[in-house]
């Protein structure tokens, strides 16, 4: 019975990630179909509108289903939500502003679904570790699937990831609806209240900062990855579709297998060990001189954040009360979101004033830098 629901809450999260990164491979083209005046800066705010929301509306979730003591209505609605906000895109003729707030509406409805399914699977078991390891194959697998099949969408017509993301998530909310809800007994606290065990937990900001490392780098990718594949190497979208599943791939089918391997080594030792080469490994790619080097950067990197990923996410479960597992989650995922906007941002402003290497040698820079500030912090911890 866990088992068949770890994997429907498994294949919630997936549908989230596989809409979210059908969108990457042809975001320049996407922004430019709605109107952007210029399609670069265009995409950035495009996938930073989603991001933002995500932030925002993170921790309300997350309060609300603690209160409530229920996960599987929000979900769905999430879920059901950001379908909607697909749909609307696609169906609706707006300029590109409209299409910018269309995008946090459905982002706003979106990360309720993303995040309160990974909280349902903290309440699934004591192996965390496993878990975690099934949201991160599910994350993995996502992203890893939704570049190569966004990028063929795209070269057909540029709404076909759009119209391919809300069907994915109309089908995980409706999966979503058949799972048994295992959330604690709710509370009275208010969002504020609610909100406040962030601050009553520091320790909570361990876990928090690796993962805002760990999308920084996804966010960065998203983006400047994109960007960088198609105009300095030549790639047409459906091979920088392939190439950024080189990274999500080996992310996604080495996630379960490092999510035991911390249950049993503990969450210290894959977090240190991944982060002290992963910054290294995004500079080596910035300044591969073929294709084929970058695209094996690629590879390690993705091994890398398998390494770290699930660990990071067991230790939040680790840490967190029974009737706090929705913020803590919700906190962690807006820490990460803030992580991937920053990326998206930060490296696509960069990469646009400056030039690509650039952008690389900051954001590995950046990746070394946060991951030196926290460790000390992890290694206390444990």
């Amino acid at each position: 019975m866990v088992r068949r629901e770890r994997a429907a809450l498994a294949s919630v999260v997936f549908a989230v990630l596989f809409a979210q990164v059908l969108l990457y491979p042809g975001v320049e083209t996407l922004a430019e179909t709605f109107g952007a005046a210029d399609p670069a800066t265009g995409s950035r705010w495009f996938l930073a509108a989603e991001f933002a929301a995500f932030v925002a509306f993170a921790g309300v979730w997350g309060v609300a289903s603690d209160r409530a003591g229920r996960r599987v209505p929000f979900i769905a609605a999430g879920a059901f939500g950001g379908s909607l906000g697909y749909a609307a895109l696609v169906v609706l003729d707006v300029e590109f502003g409209v299409a910018l707030a269309l995008r946090v509406l459905q982002g706003a409805a979106t990360i309720g679904a993303f995040s309160l399914s990974m909280t349902m699977l903290m309440d699934l078991s004591p192996d965390h570790g496993k878990d975690m390891g099934a949201a991160g194959i599910a994350i993995g697998s996502g992203t890893a699937l939704g570049a190569p099949v966004g990028g063929r969408l795209t070269e057909l017509d540029p709404m076909l990831p759009l119209v391919a993301g809300g069907v994915a998530l109309a089908v995980a909310g409706v999966a979503a609806l058949f799972v048994p809800d295992r959330a604690p007994g709710g509370h009275g606290d208010s969002l504020r209240e609610g909100l406040r065990v962030l601050s009553e937990r520091p320790e909570l900001g361990v876990p928090f900062a690796f993962g805002f490392i760990d999308r920084f780098t996804a966010g960065f990718f998203a983006l400047v990855g994109t960007l960088y594949f198609g105009n300095v190497f030549g790639l047409d979208p459906g091979a920088v579709g392939l190439t950024l599943a080189l990274f999500f791939a080996p992310f996604a089918l080495l996630q379960y297998p490092f999510g035991r391997l911390s249950d049993r080594v503990g969450r210290t030792v894959p977090i240190a060990a991944g982060s002290a080469t992963y910054g290294l490994v995004v500079v080596g790619i910035g300044l591969a001189p073929h294709v084929r080097l970058a695209q094996g950067g690629m590879v390690l990197v993705g091994v890398l954040g398998a390494l770290m990923s699930p660990a990071t996410m067991a230790l939040v479960t680790d840490l967190a009360g029974d009737d706090e597992r929705g913020v803590s989650m919700a906190g962690f995922n807006a820490a990460g979101s803030l992580g991937f906007l920053t990326g998206i941002v930060g490296g696509g402003w960069v990469a646009e004033q400056y030039d690509f290497t650039t952008a690389f040698v900051l954001a590995g820079g950046a990746e070394l830098a946060l991951a030196a500030l926290a460790l000390p912090a992890l290694l206390r911890l444990d």
